[in-house]
């Protein structure tokens, strides 16, 4: 039963925001403290539906609340003050918008009196994030003039919205004081009588009825089944989906070439090392082969698999990804279908099968082998490669190298449940926040890989990880700045090392120390597979969380590669 008496006007909207929502399925909440968002911070610790999550850093709250809706599935509401609390969330929306990810952003603002003329804390939050969120309103100061109805049909058309087209919804609530209670609480009764029935009921005001098509049969997918293709697997969240997109390219013979963030890159059917494998001109010569591409997915974390499907004369390419946008930076695709890999497995359940290609698979064997070789020493290759065998419950991977790493190392095996990571605007920020956040909707244990530049930009976020649920490792390779631009055409010298890589000679002892973390700095393969297995089976609370760092120098990533490179090229 909705409550009656409130403390304010103010509270009486932010309760009736919250409960709607709650009516409409979600469960999590993130919220940083702050006075004028008062009203939606004490409608939050009332209410008994939700599941609260606290930081006092607004960019690291909007990460958190990402990787809450990546883990969970579903939609996760931000509470934040007004002012540049509210600008802190845009690398987080961005990201959310670029991936789909469902946020709700409730952010508190000034009245309109209060606006452009020297009120504290004030800033013009309308339309503040721009075209990314995927529904925006500017509600107005609460007024009994306004019918209660008018706020709970609002949350109503913008969770039907989301649920049309996923990413961030954004509501800027303008509440005048007073913001907190004063001696006695007072009875609305009136205002609210003309909700009627939603008052007793647990059900939504007026929901949409909303729902992706099931995808159209594709009255020419008989023809190609039958030609030698390829299955692509980029981005894709869901294990059973992805495992349903496996047991196709074994049912048409096709070779599956699985990214990191697909959910089937440590599975034995996947074409493993491909990245590091196109180096080979007898891989590439055999792959070339192909005649049609069937991608599942976007995203591709491989540069050398994106430019070889950029440069190779398809006679088709279908792209099945249910995100509505374009996703085809490079202008090949022949047919895009909006639907999930399931729906469109459901639309074209008899396909014609083919010989599997057993000598593409004996040459991507000669590089595995020569991989597993150069990758036999403690070594930002060695951890990584070693990693992808070791690993267990979650994984969440940052980007710059590490996310190329795992990628082109990653070794088929057991593998994790489910791997995870920022790839829309693939940032360097938040990305300890987003791992929380994932961690946190699982039993599991949830490994986090990450460089150290990732860390430092992030390293208020290390604060949240006392409050992990099950063991949590972060692993950071630490190469002493940003190795990645060695293997980028800059030019050498002064340039590349003060104006890119940024060398910046710090360890990760005392921020392990300072947040009260487990900290383990091992200096062999060998110490780094039994400090991450101690890890992840300690039974201590105190130690639930790790800090491994891996200290490599500078130039050795970059150097190893081109090593591997030249090996695996075979000159």
């Amino acid at each position: 039963m909705f409550a009656s008496r409130h403390a304010t006007f103010n509270h009486v909207w932010s309760s009736l925001l919250l409960e709607e929502l709650h009516r409409l399925g979600v469960r999590d909440l993130a919220l940083a403290a702050g006075s004028r968002s008062a009203p939606l911070t004490m409608a939050a610790a009332a209410h008994p539906g939700f599941r609260r999550h606290l930081h006092f850093d607004e960019r690291g709250l909007g990460f958190m609340a990402l990787g809450l809706a990546k883990g969970s599935g579903r939609p996760v509401a931000i509470i934040t003050t007004s002012g540049t609390a509210v600008a802190n969330l845009w690398p987080a929306v961005a990201e959310a918008q670029l991936t789909g990810v469902p946020l709700i952003l409730l952010t508190a603002d000034r009245p309109p009196e209060l606006i452009d003329n020297g009120a504290n804390q004030a800033i013009d939050q309308q339309g503040i994030f721009a075209r990314y969120p995927v529904y925006q309103q500017n509600l107005p100061s609460p007024s009994p003039t306004i019918p209660a109805a008018f706020v709970l049909s609002s949350v109503d058309q913008a969770l039907a919205r989301q649920a049309l087209t996923p990413g961030p919804v954004h509501f800027n609530c303008m509440y005048p004081e007073p913001l907190y209670p004063g001696d006695e609480y007072l009875d609305f009764s009136d205002y609210l009588a003309p909700l009627g029935d939603w008052l007793h009921s647990a059900q939504a005001w007026s929901p949409w009825q909303s729902g992706l098509a099931p995808c159209p049969a594709q009255p020419d997918w008989s023809e190609l089944s039958t030609k030698r293709g390829i299955i692509v697997a980029g981005r894709i969240e869901d294990p059973e989906q992805a495992s349903a997109i496996a047991a196709l390219s074994e049912r048409l013979g096709w070779p599956l070439l699985a990214d990191l963030q697909s959910q089937l890159h440590f599975d034995g059917r996947n074409l493993g090392h491909h990245d590091l494998a196109l180096q080979d001109d007898h891989f590439r010569a055999e792959l070339a082969r192909a005649e049609v591409l069937l991608q599942f997915g976007a995203r591709l974390i491989s540069k050398r698999l994106g430019q070889f499907i950029k440069s190779h004369p398809w006679q088709d390419y279908w792209l099945i990804d249910p995100q509505p946008a374009r996703l085809d930076p490079d202008y090949r695709l022949r047919r895009r279908l909006l639907c999930t890999p399931g729906a469109f497995l459901a639309a074209h359940t008899h396909p014609s099968g083919n010989a599997p290609w057993h000598h593409l698979h004996d040459v991507q064997r000669a590089s595995s082998l020569k991989i597993a070789t150069a990758c036999n020493r403690f070594s930002e290759l060695g951890v990584c490669h070693r990693l992808g065998a070791l690993i267990e419950g979650q994984l969440f991977v940052g980007n710059s190298m590490p996310a190329r790493l795992m990628d082109m190392l990653g070794e088929p095996g057991k593998g994790p449940s489910r791997v995870m990571t920022n790839r829309g605007a693939s940032g360097i920020d938040g990305l300890i926040a987003t791992a929380f956040g994932f961690a946190q909707t699982s039993p599991q244990a949830t490994t986090l890989l990450i460089g150290d530049l990732s860390a430092l930009h992030d390293l208020n976020s290390l604060a949240l990880l006392t409050k992990a649920i099950a063991p949590l490792v972060v692993i950071i390779l630490n190469n002493d700045g940003g190795s990645i631009f060695r293997l980028l055409p800059v030019p050498k010298g002064d340039l590349l090392e003060s104006y890119y890589c940024l060398p910046h000679g710090l360890d990760f002892a005392q921020a392990a120390a300072m947040f009260g973390l487990g900290y383990q700095a091992p200096a062999t393969l060998a110490q780094f597979e039994q400090t991450y297995r101690e890890a992840l089976t300690s039974p201590e609370p105190e130690k639930k969380v790790t800090l491994i760092e891996i200290k490599v120098p500078s130039r050795e990533v970059a150097e190893d590669l081109h090593a591997l490179g030249v090996q695996i090229r075979g000159h």
